[in-house]
């Protein structure tokens, strides 16, 4: 008897040493997989990488072109965001806990990704070798598209525009760049004295940078060279505008808020056609109606896409440091672009919070300023059933006190009030990161200002809020919904 059990418990332990085993080679075999996928994407990264840099640089009007820059640029930021994935699972597994942090709770955030990580590791894998096949895939197709790159011309760059400072250049946009570029420099004035003044609408929703494409193609040095002058107009200036020097080539950018009828329109793209040969009109609003008074296709801007997002987050988050000296910050900075995207206003909520983080690279630090964000987005679900956002770009008033640990309630001042030179002022920088700064009585919150071209500024005016005068009161026409966890 006892012979046989004594058999039986060597069969066991040796059946358990061999499932050891299996497990151990297999994660040799995952981890060895991953690491030359990472080799494999940085590789073809840095060669896709240049080839767009080298096409942001030059005039294209080759519309195939522009089909295969768009592919190249949403392949590059798509294999970014998977490198970055790729090089925190490595530091998973090749690092205990202790020696990835001394951070109570970052090692809480780390046990339950370790507990997941076996369930991830399969759509981890298969999501990476997509981005992979993406990334050959456009990279085989590259030769013809580089060779027909060298046939267009360069553009001129001036010294601080773009390398210099991280957050001073126009992200992204890489194909609608060159449309609107092709569209005013193109020569399409007609043989005779009649012509008709050709009209491009840029369609988009809010804040997605439409007036900002539009100052940086008017920034261009052919361009400013090709128009006598540029002209910036509005709704009013539409039914207002009379007073102009005919003859000249004129630029005209106006801005729609609301729809206009088509007669108003007829007028005035009549006196826009007096003005001289060759003048051109950019149309820039959020009503896709507009786009009938194009005489072209219009451009039609949508939100980034969550990896474009994930990519100028971490670029303006971490300017001149290397992302991966930091691979806890980089995990912290998925999860800040994760929120932000596919809300209104996200560009201006990546620009506002990168610009806090960059300020102190510390795990502490962008863990608190992230708590701090999602408990005021749960505390807006809670009153008024809204992302914070969706009620800004509404004018509806927001609440803050998590950003200044007091009652506080915010308002654009577009909504209902005008900017109040005598009333101080405070960034959101410094409100989120120090809240003793708080001025007594109303202040201007200045939420972020763009060093680019418009140099556009989003002030909003807060004040002192008592919580019960607004709590439970719900965005007129909605039901509250639940808070996400």
């Amino acid at each position: 008897m006892e012979v046989a059990m004594s058999a039986v418990a060597g069969e066991l332990v040796s059946r358990f040493i061999s499932l050891l085993m299996s497990k151990y080679h297999s994660s040799i075999h995952a981890q060895s997989k991953e690491q030359n996928l990472a080799k494999r994407l940085r590789h073809l990264l840095m060669r896709v990488g240049t080839v767009v840099e080298e096409a942001d640089g030059r005039y294209i009007t080759n519309s195939g072109m522009l089909a295969q820059l768009k592919m190249l640029s949403e392949a590059m930021y798509e294999g970014y965001r998977v490198l970055d994935t790729l090089m925190y699972r490595a530091l998973l597994n090749s690092a205990g806990f202790d020696e990835v942090s001394s951070n109570d709770s970052f090692n809480s955030h780390l046990c339950l990704i370790k507990r997941s990580r076996r369930m991830a590791n399969g759509a981890t894998c298969l999501e990476s070798d997509d981005a992979l096949e993406s990334l050959e895939a456009a990279a085989a197709n590259m030769a013809e598209f580089v060779m027909l790159l060298g046939g267009c011309e360069r553009m001129s760059r001036r010294p601080y525009d773009t390398y210099l400072y991280t957050d001073n250049f126009m992200f992204s946009r890489h194909a609608e760049k060159q449309k609107l570029l092709s569209f005013l420099l193109q020569h399409n004035d007609p043989p005779g004295g009649d012509q008709a003044t050709t009209v491009l609408p840029i369609i988009g929703g809010a804040k997605v940078g439409k007036k900002t494409l539009v100052a940086h193609a008017c920034g261009d040095e052919r361009v400013r060279a090709r128009f006598s002058s540029v002209l910036h107009l509005n709704d009013d200036g539409l039914l207002r505008h009379g007073r102009t020097k005919f003859g000249m080539k004129m630029l005209v950018v106006i801005e729609f808020a609301s729809d206009v009828g088509d007669d108003d329109w007829t007028r005035f793209h009549s006196l826009v056609t007096r003005m001289g040969r060759g003048s051109k009109i950019v149309i820039v609003s959020r009503l896709q109606r507009l786009a009938r008074f194009g005489s072209v296709k219009p451009i039609i801007l949508g939100a980034m896409s969550y990896d474009e997002l994930t990519y100028l987050f971490k670029t303006l988050s971490f300017g001149s440091e290397d992302p991966a000296e930091h691979p806890q910050l980089v995990q912290i900075a998925d999860e800040f672009a994760k929120r932000f995207h596919g809300t209104e206003g996200s560009l201006i909520a990546t620009n506002a919070y990168a610009d806090v983080l960059r300020r102190n690279l510390d795990v502490k630090f962008w863990r608190c300023i992230l708590d701090k964000g999602m408990r005021m987005v749960k505390r807006n679900l809670a009153i008024y059933g809204m992302h914070p956002n969706t009620l800004m770009y509404h004018g509806h008033p927001v609440d803050i006190t998590d950003f200044a640990l007091h009652p506080l309630s915010m308002t654009p001042y577009s909504a209902s009030f005008s900017v109040k030179k005598e009333s101080p002022s405070v960034t959101f920088g410094d409100l989120i990161t120090n809240p003793s700064v708080r001025p007594k009585g109303d202040f201007t919150l200045i939420v972020w200002e763009s060093r680019i071209p418009p140099h556009k500024s989003f002030p909003n005016f807060v004040t002192s809020c008592a919580q019960d005068t607004h709590q439970g009161s719900a965005f007129p026409g909605r039901k509250r919904q639940g808070v996400p966890i």
